[in-house]
């Protein structure tokens, strides 16, 4: 369970994997498609403008290294972005970051560039991830001419498995009903809690749930 992901799914990853390095544009990034290293991931977290991907920015990114069992929080990456639109007073409340804040943040092609370079070819971890990829994938795409090709590991999936599996038989039927709140997540596998909307704090989170259920399902 290397990459927690069904044979199917891990077919069609690697399909898409190929057509994507078929539309490469700068081959400077060619390295993102080599194998990644053994049992290491990236878990990575982005505050935004909104929840639009269409027109809200990235602000701000978080990125930690897994290797094995263990979150490497000397192999981190926190980011700020500059965007080109302001900062609501909304989102503000949300993530703390104001418009003085973000206003000496990298621009938005080199946040991506740095970001590219600490990922390397690793899966990617997050808790809510096709929300962040899609954002990264906005912004990827004038870099490399596609979107992010390494595999995606969602730890709400995992979670979710997890609960599935604990149900009794009677329940176990198609979309059970589970809570999947990212508070009620973390209490539930008796993990700390750091304070929220922060990209590397979130992204620290979830690498502790991404570790605590693969230790749950090698034991189950």
């Amino acid at each position: 369970m290397s990459n927690n992901i069904s044979a199917p799914r891990r077919l069609l990853q690697q399909w898409q994997r190929r057509w994507q390095l078929r539309q490469l544009t700068d081959p400077q990034y060619r390295f993102l498609w080599e194998p990644p290293p053994a049992d290491e991931w990236v878990s990575l977290d982005c505050e935004t403008t909104g929840l639009n991907v269409r027109s809200d920015e990235i602000i701000s990114i978080g990125a930690v290294r897994i290797a094995g069992q263990r979150i490497l929080t000397s192999q981190r990456l926190e980011l700020l972005v500059r965007p080109d639109k302001g900062v609501s007073a909304e989102s503000v409340c949300i993530h703390r970051l104001r418009e003085q804040d973000v206003a000496q943040g990298l621009p938005l092609a080199q946040a991506m560039h740095e970001l590219l370079h600490f990922i390397g070819s690793r899966p990617l971890v997050g808790y809510f991830l096709e929300f962040d990829v899609a954002m990264l994938n906005r912004a990827m795409r004038p870099l490399l001419g596609t979107g992010l090709p390494q595999p995606q590991i969602e730890v709400s999936a995992l979670y979710y498995d997890y609960k599935f599996q604990q149900l009794p038989p009677y329940q176990q039927q198609e979309n059970a009903d589970i809570d999947l709140r990212f508070d009620t997540l973390m209490a539930e596998l008796q993990l700390p809690r750091r304070d929220a909307h922060d990209a590397l704090n979130d992204a620290v989170m979830a690498a502790l749930a991404f570790i605590k259920l693969r230790q749950l399902a090698a034991t189950s």
